[in-house]
C-alpha cells in the first residue's frame, strides 16, 4: 500500500455549532502531515466535535478547515462507540472490507487482490481465522481490533480515533498502540482524542488541549501542564482539579 503524505490540516478562527450550542471557537492551529496527536480535554470540551469537523462530518458554523488535497476517501474515522445488534447478519470479513468500499464504491466487487488485504489485516491486529466470525460473538476488544484492521485497508492518510481504547483491555490496547505507531512510522497524519494523560505522555509527541478553544497545542510535554490542565478544567467544568487524577474523572 501506497501513502501519499497529506498537507497539513490547517484551522482557521474555526467555530462548530452543535446540538445549537457553540460547541468549538476561536480554535487556530495546524496538524503537521505525517504527525502524531493527542486531543484531550475534559468532559464537554468538543473533542468528539472537532475529529467529526475535521473528518467532513460537521460543517464548521464559522472559519475554514484547510485540507490540501485531501479527499475524503483519503479519511479514515473510527467513532468512540461502534454499536451492531447482536443479531447484525454480518461478519468480520464483511466489516474489514467496508474499509475497501469507502475507496471503491458500493458497485465494485471486492476481488481477490481486496480480500487479500483484508485477511493479511487481520493478521495484523491478531484476528487470523476470525473472518467468518459473526461480528456479534466478539469481545469489545476483538470488535475494537477489527475496527482498527478496517482502517488499514482503507489506507487512509488522516486517521481519527475517539477515545479508541475505551472498554478494552490492556493487551488489545498494546497492540493497538503499536499499529498507530506503524501509521506514524508511514506518515499518516493521526489524531486521536484521548483521556488517559500517562498514555498520552508515553507514546504521543503532539498533544491539542481543548476546552471548547485551544489551551494548548504543540509538543506533549509542554502542553500537558499543571497550569494548563487546571485552565482546561475551569473553562469547562468549572472547578478546580487536584493533579492528574482530578482531570481524569472529567475526561
Amino acid at each position: 500500500m501506497t501513502v501519499v503524505l497529506t498537507a497539513s490540516i490547517e484551522l482557521s478562527d474555526l467555530a462548530i455549532a452543535y446540538n445549537g450550542r457553540l460547541a468549538i471557537h476561536r480554535l487556530t492551529g495546524a496538524f503537521k502531515a505525517g504527525s502524531l496527536t493527542a486531543l484531550v480535554g475534559p468532559n464537554g470540551a468538543g473533542k468528539t466535535t472537532l475529529l467529526k469537523a475535521i473528518g467532513g462530518i460537521l460543517q464548521p458554523s464559522g472559519g475554514c478547515i484547510e485540507r490540501g488535497p485531501l479527499t475524503p476517501d483519503r479519511i479514515a474515522y473510527l467513532p468512540q462507540h461502534a454499536h451492531f445488534q447482536p443479531d447484525f447478519p454480518i461478519s468480520v470479513m464483511d466489516l474489514v472490507q467496508i474499509g475497501h468500499w469507502c475507496r471503491t464504491g458500493w458497485a465494485r466487487a471486492i476481488d481477490r487482490t481486496l480480500r487479500r488485504r483484508a485477511v493479511s489485516a487481520l493478521e495484523t491486529v491478531g484476528l487470523h481465522g476470525f473472518d467468518r466470525r459473526p461480528i456479534g460473538s466478539l469481545s469489545a476488544g476483538q470488535l475494537q481490533r477489527a475496527l482498527f484492521a478496517r482502517v488499514i485497508v482503507q489506507d487512509a492518510a488522516l486517521i481519527l480515533l475517539d477515545e479508541p481504547f475505551s472498554a478494552i483491555d490492556a493487551g488489545t490496547t498494546r497492540d493497538l498502540l503499536a499499529l498507530i505507531g506503524r501509521w506514524h512510522g508511514e506518515h499518516r497524519t493521526v489524531v486521536a482524542a484521548l483521556h488517559d494523560l500517562d498514555q498520552v505522555r508515553r507514546h504521543f509527541p503532539e498533544t491539542l488541549l481543548l476546552a471548547r478553544e485551544g489551551i494548548g497545542w504543540g509538543a506533549t510535554t509542554h502542553v500537558l501542564t499543571p497550569a494548563n490542565l487546571e485552565r482546561a478544567w475551569q473553562r469547562t467544568v468549572g472547578s478546580r482539579p487536584h493533579g492528574d487524577h482530578g482531570y481524569l474523572a472529567a475526561s
